[in-house]
């Protein structure tokens, strides 16, 4: 009886999203046995979960070799295995240096330790070699091109391939130096000509992956969506731009992280390999790649790039061309484009980071701004500001003016240049404000990631308690940013009417409680900032 039930509930969410429910003898299946899912290399057993446990979950699936031994070489095949082994942990974290704590994302923390046998990605989804082809949505995680992994509880799959019926996949690639260090330049060995995108080629190896088991893991191989937030974001602008990353996804979404608009040149990136090089205190690239990783990194923390100064390079190989400078490359030209920010996103690594920015005089705010300003517009931009947003005080000016040179300037360019090519691009802005911190956060950076994977339990560091107001903003942005991946427009019944965005209308999805299209919102911000700052993040 009570098995019964249970699959009468399963039939009732159908008709809330969801595309199939299971028979009482299925149900009586996923009640008494482990998933197991078929790869090229091996078999591989996870586990079920969700609110329905219908949700086969796998961790830490190895996608190619360890990289212990071939560093800064292109990955290659793990070796095949006959027997299946547990995929219910995950993987290691890719070697980077250490993250200090951010209150806020408690939530999320879930380090399971680095290693240079750290490419792996993990897969949720409600059907395994069923013959149903569900949209694919491939996560690119945060931590700019240096930290992080696809293993933080905010990422977790289970609620967002529930409540869509689609595939969830993260992973881990290489990072800092390991996955960016151009060494072609000081090395004639091949192996090392593509050293300088390893960490993307790693995405672009993932990808085939997913390409090559899109029937097993209950997918469709001409259906997927790459996505990522801030890091994760810069890197689906890259990947966007890489020739041999064609055909491997059909859609992108870039969540506050446009910053990828160019990458290094040789000119750049050779002399910081050189200076690694010379901090290490090895003479040959030979030399770098046999040092043990922790003498490595530390060599990284103390170089110029401090282990945080890497992008990929333009090498002309892997990347032949900047990804959005001086327009939109176009590998990606029929590729429709969902982009975004927070609208406070600053108040996060900008306010937590340095708690006196939060109570700014006028007098002190010309310094803060420097960083961000040129100095001879540094009055024209407080100026402007102020006749911009009346009701501002001097923190709020640094602050947006912040977040604008790191985050929306450079979506706004993004959004300008792919909406010239054939695909339709749809922006939006997250204004929702979180409780936390005494509410003066407001909107910061990251706050997307609870609402896009509907993880608003998982967050509640950074959500606050969830609330019938939390999950409101969960439903819109899922169930938008699935629609994106299942058709290439996120409209859905609960939202207004969203159009595509241009440079004329510049029409943009407000989501809030009550979710609203506006035309250019804060223009006369926008036109100032984008005519008197520089354009691309600053460094």
């Amino acid at each position: 009886m009570r098995r019964t039930i249970q699959a009468s509930i399963l039939c009732a969410a159908m008709a809330m999203g969801l595309s199939a429910c299971m028979t009482t003898q299925e149900s009586d299946i996923a009640a008494t046995a482990d998933p197991v899912l078929e790869t090229q290399f091996g078999p591989v057993m996870g586990s079920r979960e969700g609110e329905s446990g219908t949700v086969n979950v796998f961790r830490g699936i190895r996608y190619a070799a360890s990289t212990e031994g071939r560093r800064f070489q292109v990955a290659v095949d793990p070796e095949s295995w006959s027997e299946p082994f547990a995929a219910t942990e995950f993987g290691s974290e890719c070697p980077q240096r250490p993250s200090g704590d951010v209150p806020v994302f408690r939530s999320w923390a879930n380090s399971v330790g680095t290693s240079e046998d750290c490419l792996f990605l993990n897969v949720w989804t409600r059907g395994l070699s069923d013959g149903k082809k569900r949209p694919i949505m491939v996560w690119l995680h945060g931590g700019g091109y240096v930290t992080g992994s696809g293993s933080s509880n905010g990422y977790d799959g289970s609620r967002l391939a529930e409540r869509g019926d689609v595939v969830v996949v993260t992973l881990n690639h290489r990072l800092n130096g390991l996955g960016y260090s151009y060494l072609s330049d000081l090395s004639d060995d091949p192996k090392y000509a593509d050293s300088g995108n390893v960490g993307s080629l790693d995405i672009v190896k993932a990808l085939e992956w997913v390409r090559d088991h899109a029937d097993e893991i209950g997918g469709d191989a001409s259906n997927v969506t790459i996505f990522g937030e801030s890091g994760g974001a810069a890197k689906v602008s890259t990947i966007m731009a890489m020739e041999n990353a064609r055909g491997l996804f059909h859609r992108a979404i870039a969540q506050s992280g446009s910053m990828s608009l160019s990458g290094f040149t040789p000119r750049l990136a050779t002399p910081l390999a050189k200076d690694l090089m010379k901090t290490a205190g090895v003479s040959s690239v030979e030399e770098l790649a046999a040092m043990p990783i922790d003498e490595f990194v530390s060599a990284m923390m103390r170089s110029r790039t401090r282990a945080a100064f890497y992008r990929p390079v333009v090498d002309g190989r892997s990347l032949t061309r900047q990804p959005y400078a001086p327009d939109a490359n176009p590998v990606s030209a029929d590729t429709p484009l969902l982009v975004g920010t927070n609208n406070n996103e600053m108040r996060l690594q900008g306010g937590l980071g340095n708690p006196g920015n939060f109570s700014l005089s006028w007098e002190q705010l010309p310094e803060k701004l420097a960083p961000f300003v040129p100095a001879d517009k540094v009055s024209e931009v407080i100026e402007g500001m102020r006749a911009a947003h009346p009701d501002y005080d001097a923190s709020d000016v640094f602050f947006q003016v912040a977040t604008f040179r790191n985050y929306r300037g450079t979506a706004l360019r993004q959004a300008e240049r792919k909406s010239a090519q054939e695909a339709p691009v749809y922006m939006y802005r997250l204004d929702w404000k979180t409780p936390v911190e005494g509410g003066r956060l407001e909107t910061p950076h990251a706050l997307d990631i609870a609402f896009v994977f509907d993880n608003v339990a998982r967050s509640t560091s950074y959500t606050g308690p969830e609330t019938a107001e939390t999950q409101r903003m969960a439903d819109l942005m899922a169930d938008a940013w699935i629609s994106f991946a299942r058709t290439g427009n996120p409209n859905t019944a609960a939202l207004p009417q969203w159009p595509t965005y241009d440079a004329d209308t510049r029409a943009t999805m407000i989501f809030d409680i009550e979710p609203e299209v506006v035309e250019d919102p804060d223009a006369a911000e926008r036109e100032l900032l984008q005519r008197v700052l520089p354009e691309g993040r600053s460094l």
